[in-house]
């Protein structure tokens, strides 16, 4: 869960990387890399909490004709994520932002947008406005990777919940995150004009890793979507 607007990563920053290692081994790292080969067309990414960069790194590594735009609201993260993609030679093709998702004004263009384990960290209501003020800037064959945790359907539900409910507490206690129920960011990106186009999951249900495809609109209108988060769909 990267940095938001309501939480500092900055304490967790070093050690984020073994905190998530010792909680769920390489399962949170093969949920982020398992669709890259779906974004080798992409050449211009917008990226939001992508925390210390392991992925923006390979993401870079595979593809030598992306650039992208990293937002995040935590410079230590950011010192990170510089670092990892100055060391597989990519500094030139990143421009880094440190700002609220929510504040940071877009000014460009994007085939890409990435966000992994970050639209946990915000309402549903906070996740649409996310899509909203994004969806404008996208090309219309664009495409959203997202990784996240999830509640499965049957008996796995309840494990699920109650892990979800402790990494919720833990990151509470150690960066003040407010948020304590996932959103429904599916409802969210499907009322902003977004289908799924390719779901992988892990654990059971508990990681889902999806690539999102944009739907165009006649003169680049969005639909509408003025609604409140208990009019959302819900989520697996």
């Amino acid at each position: 869960m990267p940095p938001a607007t309501s939480a500092n990563f900055d304490r967790i920053a070093r050690p984020y990387r073994w905190l998530e290692y010792l909680s769920f081994g390489t399962m949170l790292e093969r949920c982020r890399f398992c669709l890259v080969p779906q974004l080798a067309s992409a050449r211009r990414a917008l990226i939001y909490g992508d925390g210390d960069g392991r992925f923006l790194a390979r993401l870079l590594a595979d593809n030598p004709h992306l650039h992208a735009d990293v937002v995040d609201q935590s410079s230590a993260m950011l010192r990170l994520l510089e670092s990892r993609v100055s060391a597989v030679g990519a500094r030139d093709r990143i421009c880094i932002h440190r700002a609220d998702a929510l504040a940071f004004e877009l000014t460009g263009n994007y085939d890409l947008v990435v966000t992994h384990f970050f639209l946990d960290c915000f309402s549903t209501a906070e996740a649409l406005a996310l899509a909203q003020k994004i969806r404008p800037h996208l090309s219309e064959d664009a495409l959203w990777l997202v990784s996240e945790f999830a509640i499965p359907r049957g008996p796995a539900a309840i494990p699920a919940k109650s892990i979800i409910a402790a990494l919720y507490a833990a990151f509470g206690l150690l960066t003040g995150l407010r948020t304590r129920t996932l959103p429904d960011y599916a409802s969210a990106l499907t009322h902003t004009g977004f289908a799924v186009a390719q779901r992988k999951m892990f654990l059971g249900g508990l990681l889902v890793s999806e690539v999102w495809k944009s739907k165009a609109h006649k003169n680049n209108e969005l639909p509408h979507s003025h609604i409140r988060d208990d009019q959302l769909l819900q989520f697996c």
